[in-house]
């Protein structure tokens, strides 16, 4: 915890949040005596002298928005453990701004902060709990996941497919898969399998598991022990069935079959289990991490079971119904029976290969794998270098927006009420209601600030002062006006006193009724 605060008092507070546990070795310190110990004799912040500090330090209080900074920065860059630390910071004023910038993810709150750490951040939280921090995450794994189990499934059929169809069409001149049944497997792919796969809800399991590293790769060791098992094992049936298959069912045989002739049922059947083998394939593909248990979970989410049993029922009508559009064959129920059962295998043999241990299969490669760091631009590099080192810069933005929105509302306020005074004025004389441009058509008279430092004239409205001041008559009776415009605060003029020291053709008068 990174705070402001007296250490005294944040010492209490990390108490009752969990941060600190009696008993435990850790460090609160204040932003001096953290400067002094992160800092060599020079004044130059040392990386090591960091490491030696951060993995014990539990609070800083006393901190400024720089000592946020180069916390953040060491524990980014140090060396202390193998892999690289992500670090997300949490923070709502404008001095949270650099830290929240350099930090990988930064959550600022949508309600209590300000815009520059909004601005910084990557994430707002808008309801400023922090609990929605854990929600974040547990959602941010499960898309995760949910995108590593399509992947796998989809490169699973994919390869059997592609692999079926190739070979086929160059053994039997003919392939086994037909375009029409080809674009209803793809259908099953790419549409019902994405809203079952995808739909899975999160749950707090998800937490448990360490998180994915920096460099982790989309498609892992395992999925593609997953990937190349179950297609080895559709591959194998789905031949044996193609060139033993009519031996097999007792059936006439589908392979070199004349041009236009009808469909037969043993193209039928290797259609049928191939959609069958998906089918329970998409179980299997529930699980990426080598879990045993594929059914955990799976009646909690209705679209999932509504998207399978609702294939199934579709294929039964394809292939009973089909005919000569989808190249389908009526089957007997024993076919059938033999179809599922092939299908059920998937379930079986997905068991045997999560027996299997991921670290002996060295030759399978990790694909998605992102940018290594030594991998990174040396421009990129020397921006963020430039970054750490100016990071006060961050905080004189903010000071310059704040600055900026002050003079924005002052500014607004002397437009109000410069169209105040007037609409006073033009209610108490009535020959001066003619236009808001009569107001602007004559320059006698200038609104200023009522903190004469900031110049807001020309040097145009100064000559027209210095004239007006030569051509006014009664000098008690300017100052008076002067002195009500000077304040900016009320521009109307006692109309008594004026129509008494003022004849209607004096310079005065005109001002008055231009006002």
């Amino acid at each position: 915890m990174v705070t402001g605060d007296n250490i005294n008092t944040a010492r209490a507070i990390a108490i009752k949040c969990g941060i600190i546990h009696p008993g435990e070795d850790f460090l609160c310190l204040e932003g001096k005596e953290f400067n002094q110990r992160i800092r060599n004799e020079k004044g130059e912040i040392e990386q090591e002298r960091i490491d030696k500090i951060w993995p014990k330090l539990r609070v800083l209080a006393r901190s400024s928005p720089t000592d946020k900074h180069t916390l953040v920065k060491g524990i980014i860059d140090s060396t202390h453990t193998e892999q690289r630390q992500v670090v997300a910071v949490t923070g709502d004023g404008t001095n949270d701004g650099p830290a929240l910038k350099k930090a990988d993810v930064g959550f600022a709150m949508g309600i209590a902060g300000t815009d520059v750490a909004k601005e910084a951040s990557d994430i707002i939280l808008t309801d400023d709990n922090f609990s929605s921090i854990v929600k974040a995450v547990m959602w941010g794994r499960n898309v995760y996941d949910s995108i590593s189990k399509f992947l796998q499934f989809q490169l699973t059929v994919n390869v059997v497919a592609v692999i079926v169809a190739f070979t086929g069409a160059c053994i039997t001149q003919d392939s086994p898969l037909k375009a029409v049944q080809m674009l209803w497997v793809n259908l099953i792919m790419d549409t019902f399998a994405s809203l079952a796969l995808a739909t899975e809800p999160p749950t707090e399991t998800l937490l448990l598991r360490k998180p994915y590293g920096r460099n982790k790769p989309l498609i892992s060791r395992t999925m593609m022990k997953n990937i190349l098992g179950h297609a080895v094992y559709q591959l194998t049936l789905i031949f044996t069935l193609l060139f033993v298959g009519e031996k097999m069912f007792q059936i006439d045989s589908g392979r070199n079959a004349p041009l236009h002739s009808p469909p037969s049922e043993h193209y039928t059947i290797i259609f049928n289990t191939f959609v069958m083998m998906q089918l329970f394939n998409e179980i299997n593909a529930r699980k990426i991490h080598g879990e045993r248990n594929v059914f955990d979970g799976i009646f909690r989410n209705p679209i999932f079971c509504t998207i399978v049993l609702g294939t199934f029922a579709i294929q039964i009508v394809i292939v009973q119904f089909g005919g000569k559009p989808f190249s389908c064959s009526p089957l007997q129920l024993d076919q059938w029976l033999w179809c599922i059962f092939i299908g059920l295998g998937e379930l079986v043999w997905g068991q045997v290969i999560a027996t299997i241990p991921t670290s002996r299969l060295k030759f399978l490669k990790e694909a998605g794998r992102l940018t290594q760091k030594e991998e990174i631009p040396e421009e990129e590099l020397n921006e963020d270098v430039e970054e750490i080192d100016h990071a006060e810069r961050e905080l004189r933005r903010g000071q310059i927006l704040w600055f900026r929105g002050l003079n924005r509302i002052q500014t607004q306020i002397r437009v109000v009420k410069a169209f105040r005074s007037s609409l006073y004025e033009g209610l108490e004389k009535p020959e001066s209601r003619t236009s808001i441009h009569n107001f602007m058509a004559h320059p006698e008279f200038r609104i200023e600030d009522s903190q004469p430092h900031i110049p807001l004239i020309d040097d145009t409205d100064l000559e027209e002062d210095a004239a007006l001041k030569q051509n006014s008559s009664p000098p008690s009776s300017l100052n008076k006006n002067n002195s009500a415009i000077d304040s900016g605060i009320n521009l109307t003029t006692d109309t008594s006193k004026s129509a008494t020291s003022s004849s209607p053709g004096s310079p005065i008068h005109s001002l008055e009724t231009s006002l």
